[in-house]
């Protein structure tokens, strides 16, 4: 009995050695370096292997900022290489932080697509694009009854045809989303997309607790391999700084029903369902400010005295025209 408890006791050991406990949010064993982006990042002079940038993109030796917390920019880092892999977690750490507290924008996107390094109205991406898009929108548009506040993380899928609309906040496109309130923590926060079996899911970690918790999961997604992933953002009249500190890709195993050597390079991107649009509703027609509401009062009572005026004279001349036809 002695020796038994002591095997036991080995075996298990010798387990917790082979099979150490993991942070759940990095659980992966195949780490693709040609997709990832880790500390420190440059590579000979300031260039950074496997990765382009666009825009206001600046490189620190801490994190990759997308835009700083400053009015009309956009930014964007692009990998080089594109995905082969069919089952995959792209897993993304990343800050959002500025000086708004109740406005701020506009946010960002994290992109699986077939055309890279291309500018654009969404969030400083393409629109029209082919592939998959995740975004972080951090500004309502407040168009139609929202059932949901900001900010707002909701995934697209696009054949190269559709719109998104930003008077909607895409949310007649959307498979699905979740709100994520992300900004200006302290500490770093994760978004992990993994596609596997034709299932898209999106977790976040952004209570640094090494944990995932699901955001939306949708099935019957199709995605071809080849594309390729970015991560753009932009600012507007509000704005944010938008910091990506590691991009980790984990390729997954095949399941037993997928074939290794299937080709789904071809494959149209495409989603089985999408959410139910909202109606579109146009937003009330701002107020005046105060200098606008005082110049507008100001032509008024101007335009009151001259008719005034005008009035008094045109009497005035009556009455003289009626004293000479007397006399």
């Amino acid at each position: 009995m002695y020796r038994r408890t002591l095997r036991f006791i080995e075996i298990l050991l010798l387990s917790c050695f082979i099979n150490p406990i993991r942070s759940e949010w990095n659980t992966r064993d195949y780490v693709r370096r040609e997709h990832t982006l880790t500390k420190p990042y440059q590579g000979s002079g300031m260039s950074v292997p496997y990765w382009d940038f666009l825009g206001s993109t600046i490189v620190t030796s801490n994190y990759v900022r997308l835009t700083p917390d400053l009015q009309s920019k956009s930014g964007a880092i692009w990998n080089t290489e594109p995905c082969r892999t069919r089952n995959w977690d792209l897993q993304v750490e990343f800050k959002v932080h500025g000086k708004g507290k109740d406005l701020f924008g506009d946010g960002f996107a994290i992109w699986y697509v077939k055309d890279r390094m291309q500018t654009g109205p969404v969030f400083g991406s393409k629109d029209h694009f082919s592939g998959l898009a995740v975004i972080l929108d951090t500004y309502s548009n407040h168009n139609g009854a929202h059932n949901h506040q900001h900010p707002y993380i909701s995934a697209m899928i696009n054949n190269g045809t559709l719109h998104y609309d930003h008077d909607r906040d895409g949310t007649h496109t959307q498979l699905a989303g979740c709100e994520a309130k992300f900004r200006n923590y302290n500490h770093n926060t994760h978004i992990s997309i993994v596609y596997k079996d034709d299932t898209l899911k999106v977790s976040t970690d952004l209570e640094g607790k090494n944990a995932w918790k699901e955001c939306l999961i949708v099935e019957k997604v199709l995605l071809p391999t080849g594309y390729y992933f970015g991560i753009s953002a932009t600012t507007g009249d509000l704005s944010d700084n938008h910091d990506i500190l590691a991009i980790k890709f984990f390729e997954l195993d095949l399941l037993d029903t997928q074939k290794e050597d299937e080709d789904r390079s071809k494959i149209i991107p495409s989603a089985a369902t999408f959410e139910a649009p909202r109606e579109h509703i146009d937003d009330p027609k701002p107020a005046m400010s105060g200098v606008k509401t005082f110049l507008f009062m100001m032509f008024v009572a101007i335009a009151i005295i001259v008719v005034v005026v005008l009035g008094i004279m045109w009497y005035q001349k009556r009455q003289e025209q009626s004293r000479k036809r007397l006399y």
